[in-house]
């Protein structure tokens, strides 16, 4: 690696110091040499293309990447002008190393002459905080919302379906019928009313070690003897999975959601619900309120080969009332993402016409002690 920076002029005079200050990088930089072949790369270059330096340094960059990178064109940008120039939101994409998002910089060398430092700073750890941190406010706009209605609209609905008992003893014909409508309106209003009291806030959530092998189990024998009994289900668990610190009724609550949804988007006919589990090696978010960085390994998709998630209401898929169901409430998945927030979770999904993936990333419990098995029926 140092003769390579040598001979692409980062090894200063120091003997090799501005090489090993680029190798101790996070994020990957190359040089560009002026025939546009790579004169060097650092280790997180060599990770980020799947590549060591001795199987890339040499090739054009071109070969790489695809001919219409916005990354070729930054570089040409960049010798044209002779300045500095940087560009958010590029995807990289290869057969390779599949798709990135990335921030790309490229700057001008002044030795050797014509060549160019690329450096790239990936995305997709920032957007999955980003994503967490728009779920969870948007737990808390409903949270906000179940307690002023418990407040504001379930005391002054008492008195009014009180007021109409009242008349209807009194009342005959169409009065009656009035009455009993404002009676069934109030009771329709009240149960709207205690829906969403699931979303208030009940204290700190109580949590130990939880078999999520168990909760999934549970979820399933309860969609295969209801609402999804005309399903596949697929099982694709890591038996080494280690116990989730959580509130085994709170997951069984929000996986229950998931599995309901998959269920309802798969088709009648040849439907199917994938359920896999994994552990992820080195996966910590910085949370803001959330103190040290949080250690999410353990992670459980939900798939379905329903038609997908249509795309004007994805961005919006965890606010309340959003859903693209004739007779959907708009709340499960909402109440999915508050559940998953107050376990210091993250929810992510993709989707695509006959496949959409939930993915819920969740903290590990320290020691071995596990939480009690629920019987199930």
């Amino acid at each position: 690696m140092t003769r390579v920076a040598e001979r692409a002029g980062v090894a200063g005079t120091d003997g090799g110091g501005a090489a090993a200050v680029l190798n101790a990088l996070p994020g990957p930089v190359l040089v560009i040499d002026a025939d546009g072949t790579i004169s060097y790369l650092n280790p997180a270059a060599e990770q980020f293309f799947q590549g060591s330096s001795a199987a890339l340094a040499g090739r054009r960059l071109d070969a790489v990447l695809p001919a219409d990178s916005p990354v070729l064109g930054l570089i040409e940008q960049v010798r044209r002008g002779g300045h500095s120039v940087s560009e958010y939101g590029i995807t990289l994409e290869t057969p390779r190393i599949g798709a990135h998002f990335v921030s790309a910089a490229v700057s001008a060398m002044t030795e050797p002459a014509g060549s160019v430092v690329v450096s790239l700073q990936e995305h997709s750890i920032a957007r999955k905080i980003d994503d967490q941190l728009i779920h969870r406010n948007a737990a808390r706009s409903v949270t906000a919302m179940a307690a002023m209605l418990a407040h504001e609209v379930k005391n002054p609905l008492s008195g009014i379906r009180g007021a109409a008992q009242l008349l209807e003893q009194n009342a005959t014909g169409d009065d009656r019928a009035l009455t009993e409508l404002i009676r069934d309106e109030a009771d329709r209003i009240c149960n709207m009313v205690d829906r969403m009291e699931v979303f208030s806030e009940s204290g700190p959530l109580e949590r130990r070690a939880v078999n999520i092998h168990q909760v999934l189990d549970r979820v399933q024998q309860l969609a295969k003897n209801g609402f999804g009994k005309h399903l596949r289900y697929v099982s694709n668990f890591d038996p080494s999975l280690p116990p989730v610190l959580g509130n085994r009724d709170q997951l069984v609550q929000a996986f229950l959601n998931l599995i309901k949804n998959a269920a309802e988007a798969a088709p009648a006919k040849g439907g199917e619900i994938i359920l896999e589990t994994a552990y992820q090696h080195g996966v910590r978010f910085a949370v803001p309120g959330a103190g040290p960085r949080i250690h999410l390994p353990l992670r459980v998709s939900v798939k379905d080969n329903g038609e997908g998630i249509p795309e004007d209401i994805q961005e919006y898929l965890f606010d309340p009332f959003v859903t693209s169901k004739p007779q959907g409430s708009g709340l499960g998945l909402a109440l999915v993402a508050k559940i998953i927030g107050d376990h210091g979770g993250v929810i992510e999904f993709e989707s695509e016409p006959r496949k959409t993936e939930f993915r819920v990333m969740l903290p590990m419990a320290e020691g071995d002690a596990l939480d009690t098995p629920e019987e199930t029926p």
